[in-house]
């Protein structure tokens, strides 16, 4: 059984979802007849991922509302309000004190994917895992090189971070807790050094960015049930 810990990125405003997000937090906004955070809680306690960690901002009390616990799905839940957003390694470095001394998978809150999380192991001497993908329609530059295990930024081509990934506590030592913090550049900094493997996902992953994308991955997944 595993004894890692999760987090899901819930605070992002939204805003290329609006209206959808004015009133709703994106993660809670519903495909195949559920909302997208509850298909990731669910795979993750199928992989074995008990303990999880959610922080939120923009109408966060929704999110609290309507997950609990997360006894639900066989989880143990605990939330990292943030007053505003702080950015992915922002947010991160925020909850650190919830997600223990071991490396922790974090799951962006507005994809969609069939990555099985039981697979994703942090390698020893690594600062992060990523899960890639390829180049989406909306996104065909890709962010990072995948070479030979490692992620690479100065490299081409490139594929797509899914936002799925395997961190150590370390690589966000030196952010201040509270403070607004993007995740590229610490990412960046680690390549350089070596410290970042990849693994390359062939299979499903949707960015849900806009609402014709949701309601493309809706009508996908009603299809399927």
């Amino acid at each position: 059984m595993r004894n890692q810990h999760a987090m899901i990125l819930a605070a992002g405003r939204g805003e290329r979802m609006r209206p959808l997000t004015d009133h709703t937090p994106k993660p809670l906004l519903t495909v195949g007849g559920k909302p997208l955070i509850v298909w990731h809680l669910e795979r993750l306690a199928a992989a074995g991922y008990k303990q999880i960690v959610i922080n939120h901002a923009h109408l966060g009390a929704q999110i609290v509302s309507a997950l609990g616990d997360g006894a639900t799905w066989g989880v143990h839940i605990r939330y990292s309000p943030e007053p505003q957003a702080l950015e992915t390694a922002g947010g991160i470095a925020q909850a650190l004190p919830l997600l223990g001394d071991a490396p922790f998978l974090v799951v962006n809150g507005d994809t969609y994917s069939d990555i099985d999380y039981a697979q994703l192991h942090l390698p020893p001497q690594m600062q992060a895992l990523l899960v890639m993908v390829d180049n989406p329609p909306q996104h065909t530059q890709g962010d990072f090189a995948l070479v030979d295990g490692l992620v690479d930024a100065s490299l081409l081509p490139c594929l797509t971070f899914s936002g799925v990934g395997m961190y150590d506590p370390t690589l966000f030592a030196q952010i201040v807790p509270g403070s607004t913090a993007k995740l590229a550049p610490l990412l960046i900094q680690a390549m350089q050094q070596g410290q970042v493997s990849g693994v390359h996902h062939r299979g499903v992953w949707h960015d849900i960015g806009t609402p014709e994308r949701l309601a493309q991955l809706d009508r996908a997944l009603t299809r399927l049930s």
